[in-house]
């Protein structure tokens, strides 16, 4: 199982134990308090095990076991958090969409559910577990999203301007961070420069790899992946990066730098050419639909539906009896009418219907999460969408690079908030560190 799902596994342990504290047996050890909560011994060993079991072979490029304990059981404090912040939020994850997860990860892995329940069995961990792993992974997916709703916008000038500065070049890229609090003082700052200096000097000398370096020293959230940010293009990096970035060859380090966050090095991994887009082109679809809700009395809801198909079978206008019968306030006064669309546009139960009718052809009844619809498939044309993909494409990029400088100090702020009491390791004779 570790050379099947182990990256995913190394995601929901370490984004999804919090849950886990109230499923153990009462002698279990409690190695943290996060607010009204607990992060309990078996949670953070089985965190660390996963992490262990990633680095087989490679064990040198670990810090301490006490370091990484604390790196870990860090990442298991801003889970609790990030969860806890969902529930508030009224962020929910329902049984079947971690069922469709599941699902999903053992079609990946070319296994069936079952035999996916076997394998983690014979791993060691409980399909309970691994269930709460995946439901708390979820939840802070969620609440990321529901962040960048609210807080992250790119305006027309911004995907302009990067779309004008577009070299076709792709970086790869890893960061180290030496974190600072916000209101820094004099002394954090201090104390900050100097053990970014002293890494960067550890690395002048090769006496130790970026990655390792990262994995040991970084304060990032992805320090135990190496610090890795993955390829991005120039419009996806800092620009206090950007610049420098494109005259460097592989292997050389930029910064250190001090950022929002704090003190940064970073590292050109490697690079490589992408192609500027070719044309493309999209089928879309004119067509009208009849909507009826279910409301809690589905059966009435079919017995409606068919009854509207019924008449239009024999020879009513179906704009006619969308204005009068289809719970669609958006489109019922224009005869149910929805312009052009692509086919995922309103999802895929409805876009496969539209795409299966010849033009003039109208559905059977079919269900989908708003309820009972017929649509009548009136066009279809083909579009270039090739500035429109590039602007789309360009406006993600723009929009995960600031997602991720908010992101990360978001999660700071509800740390530094929070209160966390830890009870292990040098931090627990210390006292812990309450928010």
């Amino acid at each position: 199982m570790k050379t099947l799902i182990a990256p995913f596994l190394a995601a929901a342990l370490l984004l999804g134990t919090a849950a886990h504290a109230q499923q153990v047996q009462p002698l279990d050890r409690i190695v943290a308090v996060v607010d009204e909560d607990v992060i309990l011994q078996s949670e953070l060993d089985l965190a660390l095990n996963n992490v262990l079991a990633q680095y087989a072979g490679r064990e040198d490029q670990l810090p301490p076991r006490e370091i990484l304990q604390r790196q870990v059981l860090e990442r298991l404090v801003l889970v609790h958090l990030q969860t806890a912040r969902a529930g508030e939020m009224g962020v929910r994850v329902g049984d079947e969409e971690i069922d469709n997860a599941i699902s999903n990860i053992a079609a990946q892995n070319r296994l069936t559910p079952d035999q996916l329940r076997q394998q983690l069995a014979s791993d060691g961990m409980s399909y309970d577990d691994f269930r709460r792993s995946l439901r708390d992974e979820l939840l802070s997916q969620r609440l990321r999203q529901r962040f960048a709703q609210t807080r992250i916008s790119v305006s027309e000038a911004e995907v302009d301007a990067a779309l004008a500065s577009q070299t076709g070049e792709q970086y790869h890229l890893a960061h180290i961070l030496v974190a600072l609090p916000d209101g820094a003082t004099p002394e954090q700052i201090a104390t900050g420069q100097q053990k970014i200096d002293g890494i960067k000097g550890l690395l002048d000398k090769g006496e130790m790899t970026f990655a390792a370096a990262a994995v040991r020293y970084s304060d990032s959230p992805n320090a135990l992946e190496g610090g890795d940010l993955g390829w991005r293009s120039l419009d996806e990096i800092p620009a206090a990066f950007a610049n420098t970035i494109r005259t460097l060859q592989k292997g050389q380090l930029v910064g250190p730098i001090r950022g929002p966050s704090g003190f940064q090095l970073l590292q050109l991994v490697d690079t490589r050419s992408t192609d500027q887009a070719a044309a493309q082109s999209v089928t879309q679809y004119r067509a009208r639909h009849i909507l009826v809700r279910s409301e809690g009395d589905d059966d009435a809801a079919k017995a409606r539906i068919d009854t509207l198909r019924a008449r239009i079978a024999g020879g009513a206008d179906f704009a006619e009896v969308a204005k009068e019968n289809s719970d669609d306030t958006f489109s019922k006064d224009k005869g149910g009418e929805l312009g052009w669309f692509t086919q995922d546009q309103f999802g895929p139960e409805f876009g496969a219907q539209v795409a299966g009718l010849q033009d003039g052809g109208v559905s059977a009844p079919f269900k989908t999460q708003a309820g009972w619809h017929i649509v009548q498939r009136e066009e279809t044309r083909q579009t270039d969408v090739t500035d429109d993909n590039r602007r789309a494409q360009m406006r993600e990029r723009i929009g995960q690079r600031k997602l991720e400088d908010e992101w990360n100090r978001f999660l700071r702020e509800m740390r530094g908030e929070a209160y966390v009491d830890i009870r292990t390791g040098n931090q627990a004779a210390a006292g812990g560190n309450g928010g």
